[in-house]
């Protein structure tokens, strides 16, 4: 836990470091103590503290708790369904709040029209995320039987919903002008430039409710490691611990779609990664996805920003780029497995 903690730190000091406008790790320490009043020294430019507080900082903070959101969602998912390929969009939420997203920017009309009049700026993520915790809440009821939820049952209906979903979003697509187009487009290959302290303050409690409360079932998913039953018997609340995860888990999730967009792996490769190099123990994956998600997720949109100056990268096709060779590597590990 200390090596991440100490790895998410560098990253987060090389993304407020590194950019168009060049900051030295000095300079930043400088402009940080003389903005919170601990020294009087001004050792920076002007252009470099505007950059650093108005620019660098939101994004890296967002990129923090979006990453961390994700990251500590994929765990605790993936321990719910007692595999590591399961992932937060497995239960509807990504599909859902793009579905939302792409009625927004599509039709203009009744509710999405005065939604985007009250709202602003912020009515396309009001609706993605009020997508994301619509179908998830579909897919929870869908699974429940005689007040127990069936994994299986919650697994083939979120694959349902999620096919749905896509069928109507490709309608919504397809009616949509050369514009909406590319606002769909962007919107859908996900980005963190759109950061802003606003951004951060408003996404700050959807990440940390999950962030605080998913470490405390760690003990529980270790329980439902060994099946429903055995849990049961040893004390656990199976289907309240159930609904918590999925809650938690939707929150942090549908709330970072709604203000980046899709990125897809975070959720599915950081805890396979934790599993592969320290344990499979809850109590440390589930914290510790959080850590590294959000250290490789600030280090993704770092490189997404720099590698092709002056335009940016967007991040969900760099995060696709390096988690499709992980998530085949996974495969084929579990499939060897299998044979022996």
């Amino acid at each position: 836990m200390l090596s991440l903690t100490a790895l998410l730190i560098g990253v987060m000091v090389l993304s407020s470091c590194i950019g168009a406008v060049e900051i030295s790790v000095p300079e930043l320490l400088s402009i940080l103590a003389n903005r919170t009043g601990l020294s009087d020294v001004a050792n920076f430019r002007p252009q470099q503290a505007a950059v650093l507080l108005n620019i660098r900082l939101p994004r890296v903070f967002l990129g923090v708790l979006i990453g961390a959101g994700l990251g500590i969602s994929g765990a605790a998912i993936q321990g719910l369904f007692r595999n590591p390929l399961a992932e937060p969009g497995l239960i509807g939420i990504s599909s859902g709040a793009t579905l939302f997203a792409v009625l927004m920017i599509v039709l203009e009309v009744g509710v999405f029209k005065s939604l985007s009049g009250v709202m602003g700026f912020y009515a396309l993520s009001l609706a993605a995320f009020t997508g994301a915790c619509i179908t998830t809440g579909i897919v929870y009821r869908l699974s429940v039987r005689n007040g127990k939820t069936v994994i299986t049952t919650l697994l083939l209906s979120g694959i349902a919903i999620n096919a749905l979903a896509g069928a109507f979003t490709g309608l919504l697509t397809y009616m949509a002008t050369d514009e909406q187009l590319r606002t769909i487009t962007f919107w859908s290959l996900g980005s963190l430039g759109g950061a802003s302290w606003a951004t951060v303050t408003g996404l700050l409690p959807f990440i940390l409710i999950p962030l605080a409360g998913l470490p405390f079932l760690a003990k529980s998913l270790n329980a439902l490691a060994l099946g429903d039953a055995e849990a049961l018997h040893m004390g656990i609340d199976v289907i309240m611990i159930k609904r918590i995860i999925i809650l938690l888990a939707t929150m942090a999730v549908g709330a970072s779609v709604a203000v980046a967009g899709i990125i897809g792996f975070i959720g599915l490769i950081v805890p396979h990664i934790l599993r592969m190099t320290f344990t499979a123990d809850h109590r440390l994956v589930v914290p510790g996805s959080a850590i590294l998600g959000a250290a490789l997720l600030s280090l993704a949109d770092l490189v997404a920003r720099t590698i092709v100056v002056p335009a940016e990268l967007p991040i969900g096709i760099l995060t696709a780029l390096i988690g499709t060779p992980v998530f085949l590597y996974i495969i084929i590990t579990e499939r060897n497995k299998n044979k022996i």
